[in-house]
């Protein structure tokens, strides 16, 4: 990804918000054979406050993607959209395209079996969220021995990344005006992508 320094994102706390808010990433791998990407939904290592992810993928993806050999890039994709030159006024102007996105590679640790259903479980948990309803890893008719047939067909990895590259573009060198235009004409079409400018913009003019 081409950085800009207008639009570089180096706040660690906003690089976690957005793996946070946006856990499903793709995973490239440079191999014998080319290029490989799989997808798949990672979490910020809870024990760690840094940019240390966990996840897991399937087997064989693990063979494929060389997992634990080889550098792997994860790829986090943000609130994105068009940005039509009509929102800029009567002036020469082209289309372009808003996002937050980021770029996290290192050579990831894998983890064990133990390790592994811990993140399995905490995933689950995420995302069933905490309803009345809600059906964690181990609640019936799931039971230890179903779970632990499951865990052994995947592989459970912590990436510590040694390199970063996070990017927000997001109209930051057009006038505060243009940016309130942009916003409201992406309105409810891309919501998530307003909420993104807006919030770049109101932290602009935080004293």
């Amino acid at each position: 990804m081409r950085q800009n320094p207008s639009f570089a994102m180096t706040d660690v706390g906003e690089i976690r918000r957005l793996i946070d808010l946006h856990p499903w990433v793709t995973l490239v791998s440079q191999t014998d054979d080319g290029l490989v990407a799989s997808h798949y939904a990672v979490m910020l290592d809870d024990t760690r406050d840094d940019l240390t992810i966990v996840g897991h993928v399937g087997k064989p993806d693990d063979v494929i993607l060389g997992l634990g050999d080889r550098e792997l890039l994860v790829v986090v994709q943000g609130p994105h959209g068009y940005i039509t030159p009509r929102w800029y006024g009567d002036v020469p102007a082209v289309p372009t395209w808003n996002f937050v996105s980021a770029h996290l590679s290192g050579i990831p640790e894998l983890l064990s079996a133990e390790e592994n259903l811990r993140v399995l479980d905490r995933l689950v948990d995420r995302f069933e969220g905490d309803g009345a309803d809600a059906r964690g890893l181990y609640t019936l008719p799931n039971d230890a021995a179903f779970v632990e047939r499951l865990e052994r067909g995947t592989v459970g990895f912590r990436l510590t990344p040694t390199r970063v590259t996070a990017k927000r573009k997001l109209s930051q060198n057009r006038s505060p005006e243009v940016v309130d235009t942009i916003i409201a004409g992406l309105g409810s079409d891309n919501p998530g992508l307003a909420a993104e400018m807006r919030r770049a913009a109101d932290a602009r003019v935080r004293p």
